[in-house]
């Protein structure tokens, strides 16, 4: 067996000791807000890179470049790039203010003492549409926190099931960064994706909303909330999500969701024509640092292949992980060390990709369900990690609303990602496999 080489890993490691090391140090020693995310990762992939290049002498540097080179432009991680664009246009284009109005329209029609649960479904919907777990809990939270002022719930359940909702469609929409990159990495079909990952993730909802209707039953009640809410707008999410769903081209589906957006905001007069431009332009450009993560990554990861940094990892890990349910646990473990690295389910997923491809060749799992194992695992960890973009935009929010709390306050009301957790370990070792080579 091919013990490989495990001094080819060492670029991986200066990139953790840069970016957590750093990251703690802002965060928790020097008390920086939002510390974590004033680390660039950009900057510290390029230091890992370098480190990458410097390794094995032996090698010409043009050599390197050109393997780089063929790492960066390999067929899957190109179109993960294109959909990351594209799917940036299509948010910027529709904007998020149709996240509220879904949120206002069902609180107003619904009765107040299934607010919490209203939280939860209407997160789990915006997420999915808009394919952004950060950019619900931004939108929904201050929702959330006048639902707990006016109705009495405790504001961390209340903010604990929009984080919860917003996990759920990060883990499963079809222009999530998260999916692309799981998808494209492991060379599957989102359609199958979706599909293998939504018999994981609906128990683990209707548990989390059975949670949280008996959590809140009996609590006194305040007035329904009334607001102004405009439907219509929601309109090109729903046909990006039954399009995904059927298994049309997700170029199509999002140019779809692009031009329907489009249509609708300048017919309702929601925006001008020269700022739908101006938002397709920043919708792209939001786009940026993901995708230069995927390149550095990719290229890093090529070099690493190439020195046997890879097949020592493997080596690793077959020594622990024997068989095919423990090896696919191994993968959900990899993908969740990741994100407690780096704080960001998505470098998680790529930085995993190569790794997770071949233990699924080794323990001959489909790559739709490798696929899924990257998805759910990473947005397990990343839902309850303490310093991670989610919960610290969740307690920003509160905060600008007057309301503190602390990571430790919500962390015990995230009942989605405890649920998804052992839904996963039901499929991973109970559920007998099916279609495991597809």
């Amino acid at each position: 067996m091919n013990k490989g080489n495990v001094k080819a890993l060492l670029p991986i490691g200066i990139f953790l000791v840069l970016y957590l090391g750093l990251g703690i140090t802002f965060e928790y020693i020097l008390k920086i807000p939002m510390g974590f995310y004033n680390i660039p990762i950009v900057v510290s992939f390029l230091a890992a890179l370098l480190v990458a290049c410097i390794q094995n002498p032996s090698l010409k540097f043009d050599d390197k470049l050109e393997i780089m080179a063929k790492g960066v432009g390999e067929k899957n991680i190109m179109t993960m790039i294109l959909i990351f664009l594209t799917a940036g246009i299509f948010v910027g284009v529709v904007g998020r203010s149709s996240a509220e109005s879904v949120a206002y329209f069902l609180l107003s029609i619904i009765p107040p003492q299934f607010a919490v649960l209203v939280l939860f479904v209407v997160s789990c919907f915006v997420s999915l549409a808009m394919g952004t777990s950060v950019g619900t809990i931004t939108l929904i939270t201050p929702i959330a926190v006048a639902v707990a002022s006016g109705s009495g719930f405790d504001t961390a359940l209340c903010i604990g099931s929009v984080m919860s909702g917003a996990m759920f469609g990060d883990n499963l929409s079809f222009i999530s960064d998260t999916t692309i990159a799981a998808c494209n990495g492991q060379g599957c079909q989102m359609k199958d994706k979706f599909r293998e990952n939504f018999g994981i993730a609906l128990p683990a909802a209707l548990v989390t909303l059975a949670i949280i209707f008996f959590k809140t039953l009996g609590a006194d009640m305040g007035d329904t909330m009334v607001h102004e809410y405009n439907l219509i707008q929601i309109i090109p999410y729903i046909l990006v999500l039954i399009g995904g769903i059927i298994g049309i081209n997700v170029f199509v589906v999002l140019l779809i969701g692009i031009v329907s957006g489009s249509v609708i905001m300048l017919a309702t007069g929601a925006t001008e024509a020269t700022a739908l431009l101006s938002n397709m332009g920043s919708g792209a450009s939001s786009m940026f640092e993901t995708t230069m993560v995927a390149i550095l990554v990719s290229a890093i990861c090529a070099l690493i292949h190439e020195y046997g940094g890879f097949a020592a990892l493997l080596h690793g890990i077959k020594r622990i992980f024997k068989g095919r349910k423990a090896g696919q646990l191994g993968i959900g473990l990899l993908v969740g060390a990741m994100d407690i690295a780096t704080a960001n389910n998505t470098v998680a997923i790529v930085m995993a990709n190569p790794i997770a491809r071949e233990m699924a060749e080794e323990y001959e799992v489909s790559p739709r369900k490798t696929a899924s194992l990257l998805d759910t695992f990473s947005c397990i960890f990343q839902g309850i990690i303490p310093y991670g973009a989610q919960m610290l935009v969740a307690i920003s929010a509160a905060a600008e609303l007057g309301v503190e709390l602390s990571a430790f306050d919500i962390i015990p009301n995230l009942f989605y990602p405890y649920m998804l957790l052992i839904s996963s370990l039901v499929f991973i070792f109970v559920v007998p496999a099916k279609n495991r080579h597809k």
